[in-house]
This record gives structure tokens, C-alpha cells and sequence, in this order.
């Protein structure tokens, strides 16, 4: 078994200091902010933070015989759209606000900081427990990790720092929203939205291209929609050729399909009379979307704080990752036959 990766293979690895590598592990300064990043994330990939722990010897402990008080920090990113007035992201704080009132404890929302220290604001050791919501920066995660305070992310993880996590299953949906489509006869596909922009968006994107590997249809896939900003998605859109444009474009969520029947507006083409489109996550009703997944996002808030609250009792055990399953949502009036067979507008 190979022993623990050292100090100076992280150094080799990212091409700096010893010196370097130990302040920006260590949270101390000396290192720009974008160097500790980058060494704490390759350290990650390397698997410097792995724990070595094996399951505790004691009998494991359920969290529903116990008697709760205190408080649970719940951490949101400093993301403009990473919030609790978010179509996506508000549903998820009530989930957790509802299950711990439920469990009488106290709740403490904050907003990630954009200076290195978290928890200058607070006292640590009033805080059980901590569910973050949404993409959180590595920084801040190993200055949560050198706390020893139990940790459950939503929607996110992190290479870096290994802990319980809540995520929809993005891989078992996504490939039934991309086989329904093709079981309608649908064979050109494109997938819109930024891969970097959140974990699920990445899963999303992978399970896509897993699909249509099974079902043997080309991906070619046009990497100027992937953005990253809406506005360079609406843009890639607007400046595909009438034989660049697929049949359907597979959203990487609902906002995004949003730009995208914007974009195709734009054009004068009307979903779905020469394009189909897709989202994901279940947020924009209103759009002519012909495959959605309805995310059970209070669900995803509340078996966080269920995890949190068994982790605290049972710190040894091994972390795990527990996936919501989405329901698939078919549309029929949006997607009922391949482009190639309807008339283009305007013709």
C-alpha cells in the first residue's frame, strides 16, 4: 500500500516550494490567494486529504433516539445566483430550516466570506455541525476541515476535502431525458451549459455523453456552448450555421434552456418547430420544453440535515454520498417528431 503523499511530491507536482506548499496547507500566509488554490486542489487529486480512518469499533448510533439542541451553521457560497431567493437554491434552505426546527436546533445562515478567515465572526465551538449549499471554494473548506467541525455539502464536492454529500441523481435522469429523445427518432443533439459552473452541471454533462456513446449517436459536440456565461451561450447559439443546429439541445438546467429558446428567438425559430430543447431541474414551467427532471429540492435539504445529524454521531464511519432520485417530466405536445420531418418557418 502506498504510503501517504508527502509534502515534496505536491511540490513537484505543482512546480513550487516546499515552503509554499506547507503555509498554503496550513491556511497560513505567504501565499497568493490563487497559488494556495491551486496546491490545495492538486493535493486533493493527489489524495494528501484522504482520511485514514476505518469505521469506528462501536455500535452504530442512530440520530433519530437523540435529544438535539445547538446550533447548525448553514454556509452559502458568495455567488450572486447561489441563494435563498434562487428558484433552485431556496427550496433546498427550506428543506434544511424545516428539518431543523423540526429537531429544535438552532440555525445560523452566512454568507461565504471573501476574506481567508471564516470563522472570525463566530465562535466555532458553538457551531454541531455546518451544511454548505451550493459550490464553496476550497479555501474556505480546509479552513472548515483544520476546525474538526462535521460537514454535509449540497449539490457540491470537493477533492480536497471529503465529507458526507446530498446531490439529485443527475447520471440516472439525464440519460432517460437524452434515451426519451431519441426514442422519438431524435439523432443530433448538442449540449448547452458551463460543465465548471457547478459538480451536478458536470455529472449532467458526462451522463449525457454516456447516453449517446450507448446509443451509438455521434456526440460532436460544439464546445462555444458551454459558455461559461449565458450571454456566450445565447452568442454560440446565435452564430451556428442552419446546419450546425441539432434537432435538440440538451440544457444543463431549466435557466439555461431559458437562454437557450431565447437565443432561438432570436433567430425566428420557435421551439419546437425546427429545434427541440431540454432542461433540467424543474424551475421555469412556463418554457416549450419537450424533457425536464423535477428535482425534489426540499427533499435534498432535508436528508441533508438527517446526514449531518447521524454523522455527528458517528464520526468514524466512512463518508458517503447519497443521490435524490429526479422524476423524468416528457411533454409530448413539445417533442412529438424529429426536426428533419417539420416545416422550417418562414418556408
Amino acid at each position: 500500500m502506498k504510503s501517504k503523499v508527502t509534502i515534496q511530491e505536491i511540490a513537484d507536482a505543482a512546480g513550487v516550494s516546499k515552503f509554499a506548499v506547507s503555509r498554503a496547507l496550513s491556511g497560513k500566509p505567504g501565499v497568493s490567494a490563487q497559488t494556495r488554490e491551486m496546491i490545495v486542489k492538486l493535493a486533493g487529486q493527489l489524495g494528501y486529504f484522504k482520511s485514514e480512518a476505518v469505521r469506528s469499533g462501536g455500535e452504530i448510533r442512530d440520530e433519530n433516539v437523540q435529544s438535539w439542541s445547538g446550533t447548525v451553521l448553514i454556509l452559502f457560497p458568495n455567488i450572486r445566483f447561489q441563494n435563498r431567493e434562487s428558484l433552485y437554491w431556496g427550496p433546498i434552505f427550506e428543506g434544511i430550516s424545516s428539518r431543523l426546527n423540526m429537531k429544535g436546533i438552532d440555525i445560523l445562515t452566512l454568507t461565504e466570506p471573501s476574506s481567508d478567515s471564516l470563522f472570525t465572526l463566530l465562535n466555532p465551538e458553538a457551531i454541531q455541525g455546518i451544511v454548505t449549499v451550493g459550490t464553496v471554494s476550497t479555501t474556505i473548506l480546509m479552513e472548515i476541515h483544520r476546525l474538526a467541525i462535521p460537514v454535509v455539502m449540497v449539490d457540491h464536492q470537493d477533492q480536497a476535502f471529503h465529507c458526507d454529500t446530498v446531490f439529485s441523481d443527475n447520471w440516472t435522469v439525464m440519460g432517460e431525458i437524452v434515451s426519451s429523445m431519441a426514442a422519438k427518432g431524435y439523432r443530433s443533439f448538442q449540449f448547452v451549459g458551463n460543465r465548471d459552473d457547478a459538480y451536478s452541471f458536470y455529472e449532467r454533462w458526462n451522463a449525457y455523453r454516456a447516453a449517446l456513446e450507448r446509443l451509438q449517436i455521434p456526440a460532436g459536440q460544439n464546445v462555444k456552448l458551454f459558455g461559461p456565461t449565458g450571454e456566450q451561450m445565447e452568442e454560440a447559439i446565435l452564430q451556428m450555421t442552419e446546419e450546425e443546429l441539432p434537432e435538440v439541445f440538451v440544457c444543463a438546467n431549466d435557466t439555461t434552456a431559458k437562454i437557450t429558446v431565447e437565443a432561438l428567438a432570436r433567430r425566428g425559430i420557435y421551439v419546437p418547430d425546427r429545434c427541440t430543447v431540454t432542461g433540467f431541474d424543474d424551475t421555469h414551467q412556463e418554457l416549450p420544453l419537450a424533457a425536464t427532471a423535477r428535482v425534489n429540492k426540499e427533499m435534498l435539504g432535508i436528508r441533508a440535515v438527517d446526514q449531518l445529524l447521524w454523522r455527528i454521531l458517528n464520526p468514524g464511519s466512512p463518508v458517503e454520498k447519497k443521490l435524490i432520485y429526479a422524476d423524468l417530466l416528457l411533454r409530448e405536445a413539445y417533442a412529438s417528431e424529429p426536426a428533419a420531418t417539420k416545416i422550417l418557418p418562414g418556408i
